[in-house]
């Protein structure tokens, strides 16, 4: 299947080295013993997934296009590297909002900061086996169905118009997960902290502790993330390696920056909007017939528009309020 690339095992190779080795140098060696990153050490990791990403986009460029060009002439509005760039780009934005979410939850089960980073580290693990799988059941279900894009299409516009209107306090509950309700029920669970660990004994029996609690939250919860990432992904492409690496290195980049600017997120105020204006555009894109098909270039141009622009209004907003409180 073209969507795999599967006789560049080389491309697939490299990304699976950068990414491991990354994420062991990560949790084995600088973040081995229990900390709250500081804002400067999480600001560095989020530059070295923003540059890993942006240098393996380079090399998509470089190896995978001419490639993709020799066996698909007739698709230079499908380059490998630009679907990459878009994808990513859309979905680290999409990430953002997460963040918000990740707050509330560790708030409710009262993890203390230098313990945040083992939950996070686990659940994007187990994040992106899930999006991975996700992501492969949907390239599978459009090439069988080609029907389905218009399905996927207006359901990334109606999520699109929903985030919009929604407001601010309809946040998910963490203690109404229906996973967390079973994990209550059939496993033994206690209040007490013990250190990092997701199961302690208690009682003379093994118990699962706070972390597992939060990180059994964390994994379901990016089913709903889900709901809007993976449409808006196979919107830009059906290629599943531009969406799946593309997913992984923003869902990765995400932890370092949960701690970089967790406490900034509530400044972003126009952030939702541009992220639902992203969903209403990207399920148009998949909505055109094949004739009117918008280019990848001007996709990209497109996304990045409305996150500067919905940046820009954010930080403007952010300033003309600081001011007026600061009169008052």
């Amino acid at each position: 299947m073209d969507g795999m690339i599967g006789e560049n095992l080389l491309v697939w190779g490299l990304f699976a080295a950068v990414v491991t080795g990354v994420m062991a140098l990560d949790l084995g060696v600088f973040n081995k013993k229990a900390h709250e990153p500081s804002v400067k050490e999480a600001l560095a990791w989020t530059g070295v997934w923003v540059v890993l990403a942006l240098c393996f986009n380079a090399f998509v460029w470089w190896h995978v296009d001419p490639r993709f060009l020799a066996n698909h002439p007739d698709k230079t509005d499908h380059l490998p590297s630009f679907e990459f760039l878009t994808c990513w780009l859309t979905e680290y934005a999409l990430s953002v909002d997460n963040i918000f979410v990740f707050l509330m939850v560790f708030s409710y089960f009262g993890i203390p900061p230098q313990s945040r980073h083992r939950v996070l580290f686990w659940g994007i693990l187990g994040a992106a086996v899930m999006r991975g799988l996700f992501l492969w059941v949907g390239v599978e279900a459009l090439d069988r169905f080609h029907w389905l894009i218009w399905v996927l299409g207006g359901l990334l516009v109606l999520t699109g118009f929903k985030l919009m209107f929604q407001k601010d306090d309809d946040q998910v509950d963490p203690g109404r997960n229906p996973v967390l309700k079973l994990v209550r029920r059939f496993v033994p669970v206690t209040t007490r902290f013990d250190g990092e660990r997701f199961f302690t004994v208690e009682d003379g029996r093994k118990a699962a502790t706070p972390l597992f609690l939060c990180l059994v939250v964390i994994e379901t919860t990016d089913i709903l993330f889900a709901l809007d990432s993976v449409p808006a992904a196979l919107g830009i492409s059906q290629n599943l390696f531009v969406v799946y690496t593309s997913n992984i290195f923003a869902i990765l980049g995400l932890r370092s920056l949960f701690f970089a600017v967790g406490g900034l997120l509530r400044y972003l105020h126009y952030l939702k909007y541009g992220l639902s204006l992203i969903l209403v555009f990207v399920g148009i894109k998949m909505l055109l017939p094949e004739e009117h098909k918008i280019p990848i270039g001007a996709a990209l141009g497109v996304v990045a528009g409305i996150l500067v622009l919905a940046t820009i209004a954010s930080i403007v907003r952010a300033k003309v309020v600081t001011e007026d409180e600061r009169g008052a």
